[in-house]
C-alpha cells in the first residue's frame, strides 16, 4: 500500500495527474475488464456498493467521482476486488483508488484479469 501511495505522490508532484478542487460524486461506474486467457474485453456498469462479477472475480465500487465540466476530464473510483475459487476462501485482490486517465498508477495485478475504470456517470446506459 505504501508503495502505491509513494508512486501516486511522485506522479502528482510531476503534474501528470491533477486533483480538482472538488469532484462530483456519481452513482454509476463504467468499468472495463480483460480476461487474458480468452482475450475477451468486457465493458460493464455498476452502481455504488453493488457487486458485479467478471469471471472468478467480484468487484464492488464504493465511491466514484468525476470532475466538473469546466475542469480537465477525470474519473476516479474506489474499488474493492476479490476472487472466489471453488473450495477456497475468498481472497482480496485489490482495494484502492483507480484513475480513468492513468490506469497504471494503481493497477490490480492478477495473472488472468485486468480491470480499469473508464468513467463515472449519473445515469445508466439504456
Amino acid at each position: 500500500m505504501i508503495k502505491y501511495l509513494l508512486k501516486l505522490a511522485m506522479i502528482l508532484s510531476t503534474g501528470l495527474i491533477t486533483i480538482p478542487a472538488y469532484a462530483l460524486e456519481q452513482p454509476i461506474a463504467v468499468l472495463q475488464g480483460l480476461d487474458k486467457v480468452t482475450a475477451r474485453v468486457s465493458t460493464f456498469e455498476t452502481r455504488l456498493n453493488e457487486e458485479v462479477k467478471f469471471g472468478a472475480i467480484s468487484i464492488v465500487v464504493r465511491h466514484c467521482d468525476r470532475t466538473p465540466p469546466e475542469e480537465v476530464p477525470e474519473s476516479s473510483a474506489y474499488l474493492e476486488i476479490s476472487e472466489s475459487k471453488r473450495g477456497e476462501e475468498t481472497r482480496e485482490l485489490f482495494k484502492g483508488w483507480m484513475f480513468a486517465s492513468s490506469p497504471a498508477v494503481s493497477a490490480m495485478e492478477h495473472p488472468v484479469y485486468d480491470i480499469w475504470v473508464l468513467e463515472c456517470k449519473a445515469e445508466a446506459s439504456p
